[in-house]
């Protein structure tokens, strides 16, 4: 919560707008996907404080939208998420802590289990009477870095009365390696391998689409799926129009322009230089915002850009802590000027664009938007 002083946008030097309404139909178009209506839920992954724009407001939205089931990647998301969500199941991704269990039961939150030492853990936790929501179990099917291994998971699965009764397990879920790649020849793997978990435990509900899953074809919805990067307007088709609707729009102001000669050499250690008479503008957002410094413009390497208008205008130099200057030289005189907003996300700087021009991806772009912004929130 910011301080009743900042709470007005001339405080800011940037303005983060984020469209809940805009949110809440990306969920619907996924849950339309998903096949809502043969009785598959649509959950939402809300991790790294809701990719960005707000574990509270964007729950909020998806709560009231009627959004049942959540994803975190920590309990201190997940108790965030559980204040605005008192009825929703809420599951912790990145498993149990040793000792964490009470936190668990405190809050009414679900671990993701993925090994055979976080079940035996929830297990004897169950066992003493403790009060809590069901578990999930997590088999590996591709990516080495969390669950169960297939062979693992079947066997459990497979003892009826054993660990997997004793923990308690309310959903059995795996997690795509390269689904945005229809491709990639491992998304009929883990498909085939997840199906043979699933069928071993017909009475478990199973959850295996993540964004880019619900545009793939062959994959089944079973009875959850996951959403994430395409709720907030990411592109789950990379190479395609982009189905979701864009959630965040980022400006900034220009705090001073001037004009430099052929050959200026700008910015730390001159990495950009001139070429010819430019104008630059200097805005008010740099890395310390979470932009990546690798959007830097410099003479050997291309970077990231604002719009003015219709008008992009390249990073000029190296992106810094709290500055970024940008070569308006195209831009009208009166739209480049001191006190005028740039845009860096929005229209044609969508999160893939940005992402490339940053030399990273939009998740990276997303998760990393910074603090010191005047959020706007519309709609929810």
């Amino acid at each position: 919560m910011m301080p009743a002083d900042l709470t007005d946008s001339g405080a800011f030097g940037a303005t983060l707008t984020i469209d809940l309404d805009a949110l809440v139909s990306n969920w619907r178009l996924l849950g339309e996907r998903a096949g809502t209506e043969a009785g598959t839920e649509a959950g939402a992954v809300v991790k790294a404080d809701a990719y960005g724009i707000g574990i509270e407001p964007a729950v909020t939205a998806l709560d009231k939208a009627g959004c049942r089931s959540f994803f975190v990647a920590h309990v201190s998301e997940a108790i965030r998420a559980r204040k605005v969500a008192p009825d929703a199941t809420i599951y912790v991704l990145n498993g149990l802590l040793p000792g964490a269990a009470e936190t668990f039961a405190a809050h009414g939150l679900s671990p993701v289990l993925g090994s055979h030492e976080e079940l035996l853990e929830w297990a004897s936790f169950r066992q003493t009477g403790a009060q809590v929501r069901p578990a999930a179990l997590h088999v590996d099917t591709a990516m080495n870095r969390l669950g169960l291994w297939p062979g693992e998971g079947l066997n459990l699965a497979r003892e009826r009365s054993g660990v997997i009764a004793a923990a308690g397990i309310g959903l059995v879920m795996s997690h795509f390696a390269s689904s945005e790649d229809e491709a990639d020849p491992a998304n009929a793997r883990q498909i085939a391998a997840f199906a043979e978990i699933a069928a071993a435990l017909p009475d478990v509900p199973a959850s295996l689409k993540n964004s880019s899953g619900h545009f793939l074809k062959g994959c089944p919805s079973y009875q959850l799926t996951r959403p994430g990067y395409a709720l907030y307007g990411g592109n789950p088709t990379p190479g395609k129009p982009n189905p979701m609707r864009p959630v965040v729009g980022l400006e900034a102001t220009i705090i001073q322009t001037r004009e430099v000669e052929d050959g200026t050499q700008v910015g730390y250690n001159g990495r950009w230089t001139a070429k010819g008479r430019r104008r630059l503008a200097t805005i008010c957002l740099g890395y310390a915002d979470g932009y990546p410094r690798n959007g830097s413009w410099t003479d050997s390497a291309t970077g990231g850009s604002a719009m003015i208008g219709d008008v992009p205008c390249p990073f000029v130099g190296s992106v810094s802590m709290d500055l970024i200057i940008i070569d308006v030289t195209g831009a009208p005189q009166d739209a480049a000027k001191r006190g005028a907003s740039v845009r860096l996300i929005g229209g044609p700087l969508d999160l893939e664009t940005v992402g490339a021009g940053a030399k990273t991806i939009g998740y990276e772009i997303l998760t990393n938007l910074g603090r010191r912004y005047h959020r706007r929130y519309i709609g929810g």
